[in-house]
Order: structure tokens, then sequence, then C-alpha cells
């Protein structure tokens, strides 16, 4: 995969990633609907990626956190901070790069969506239940 390269909202944060396979997912839990307003939108980040600026980031539950330019508020990226085979995992918000030339293959938090947001096609879609069964899993497997 060709290597992106894209800025917050105001240009203090620059951001260099690769991204994992060529696929972006949303996610409807309600702690990303908070913090975009919306969903959040992102392509899963090989590790070496960058961010130059004033990046801030915020502990958001018990298995990752979140980055945010600490000049205008956009949103950079969530991280698995859980241990096991998914920690360090990097979400990177689609949203930062002028066009990922990538397609919408994965929703998360399905059911919490609210009715009005519908996108075309077909995709995976987890609900709340699958997505958590699938971090439990992760930190099962690492303390055995």
């Amino acid at each position: 995969m060709p290597e992106l390269q894209g800025q917050c909202m105001c240009g203090a944060v620059t951001v260099t990633a690769t991204p994992a396979r060529d696929a972006l997912g949303a996610c409807h839990c309600d702690q990303c609907r908070r913090w975009t307003s919306s969903m959040l939108v992102t392509f899963e980040a090989e590790e070496g990626y960058a961010a130059l600026g004033p990046v801030k980031t915020f502990t958001s539950s018990d298995w990752a956190e979140r980055a945010f330019c600490a000049d205008c508020g956009s949103a950079l990226w969530y991280r698995i901070t859980l241990p096991g085979e998914m920690h360090g995992h990097t979400q990177i918000a689609a949203g930062l790069f002028q066009d990922t030339g990538h397609t919408l293959k994965l929703e998360l938090y399905f059911d919490k969506k609210p009715e009005g947001y519908a996108f075309a096609g077909e995709r995976k879609q987890m609900t709340k239940a699958e997505v958590e069964a699938m971090y439990a899993s992760s930190e099962e497997g690492d303390s055995q």
C-alpha cells in the first residue's frame, strides 16, 4: 500500500501512515459518536506511522486511547492499549487525508448506529457484543 500524508483541520499536526489493508471501517459506538458528532471512519495503520505537531492523547476506555490535535481538536487516531495480540493496533482517522482510495468494508457497533445513518453497499457489520467479545478474547489469550 502507498504511504499517505495528511493533516488536521488547522494544519498544526501532519500525519504520515501506510494502510495495513485496502479498507475503511466506521465505528458507531457511543464514544466515537460523541468524539466526532457522527461516526469515526478509519483505516488500520501499519507500524511506523508518524504524527508531528501538538498531539494530545486521552485514555477513553480500559482498552484504548484516542489522539487529537491540541490546537483544533481534530481526531487523529484510536489505538488499542489492552495487552494481547491487538496491543498497539492503530486506526487512523480517514478524514485527515485528501483521499485514501479505499472503500468502507466494516461497521463496528452496528446495533448502536442511529436509524438515520445509512451507507450504500454491502460490508461486514459487527454488533456491540461481537466487538467486545473480540477484545475480551484477546485479553484472555494473553493471560494464559
